[in-house]
């Protein structure tokens, strides 16, 4: 028998038996990355239609990407005769243990991808969550950051913000407002009435569409004062200066008017002695 003839059959075998799973694995992994970067164009072009936020396509697309390619490589390893059942384990365990240890941040980021695709406000809006008011500067996929009426920067946790109620006071592009006038009980109710109405009816910015004209009524009959509503309609760019203008104007004409605008009063009772 010739040993040198034996070891070489064998090689022989082994090239061939491992040469295959090479190939194969080859194979697999050029099919494979030509198929994910199809994948990824297809999902590219759908973010790019359905009008997804940038760092959220971003995101997204990166993880497709590599959750497909650690996919691809696990298969691959499997070919060329790898066990991969306990590589997979480990991954899961490890992929558990950092989910664990990051719930807080993995929380903020699905807030973010809900804030990011349901797209409840946009940056520019003004809204109030989390009892914070405030302009939209950044939406992230951690947080977003708010401009406060004081020029402060307010970071907000898009877990919590994403869980609270939002109210988006930029949303309908109008915002009406309800002013309380509280007048005396001997005051003439519709004399105020009509110098409030007549007020608001001079000024531009208050909109004088049908559903939304200026009104006046009596909303309360109070302790000391009757209280009138001023409701009208403006626009989001001209809601703050109009409502600042008719605070004051609307005092000033009350009181030209001759109407009373009642205050607290603090008597003195003195002890006799």
């Amino acid at each position: 028998m010739n040993l040198e003839n034996i070891d070489a059959e064998k090689w022989l075998e082994l090239a061939l038996e491992y040469g295959l799973k090479i190939l194969g694995a080859i194979a697999i992994w050029i099919i494979g990355s030509w198929v994910i970067k199809n994948l990824l164009k297809s999902a590219k072009k759908v973010m790019t239609k359905g009008s997804y936020d940038e760092s959220l396509k971003k995101f997204l697309l990166n993880l497709t990407n590599w959750t497909l390619k650690i996919i691809l490589i696990i298969v691959v390893l499997g070919t060329v005769g790898v066990e991969t059942t306990s590589f997979a384990a480990i991954l899961a365990a490890l992929g558990l243990a950092i989910g664990l240890a990051l719930q807080g941040s993995l929380a903020n980021f699905a807030g973010g991808v809900l804030i990011l695709i349901i797209k409840p406000f946009k940056v520019g809006d003004f809204i109030k969550g989390q009892g914070i008011e405030g302009t939209v500067k950044e939406i992230s996929i951690f947080n977003t950051k708010l401009a406060t009426p004081g020029n402060q920067i307010a970071v907000i946790p898009n877990g919590k913000l994403s869980n609270d109620n939002i109210i988006n006071f930029s949303e309908e592009g109008t915002r009406k407002e309800n002013l309380i006038f509280g007048i005396g009980y001997d005051s003439d109710i519709k004399l105020a009435k009509d110098v409030l109405l007549n007020l608001v009816n001079e000024q531009k910015e208050a909109l004088q569409i049908e559903g939304k004209k200026p009104m006046v009524v009596v909303s309360e009959l109070g302790d000391s004062s009757v209280n009138l509503s001023l409701r009208y309609w403006a626009n989001n760019e001209d809601f703050w200066n109009l409502r600042w203008l008719v605070l004051e104007e609307g005092k000033t004409r009350l009181e030209t008017a001759g109407i009373e605008i009642p205050y607290p009063h603090q008597v003195e009772i003195q002890k006799q002695a």
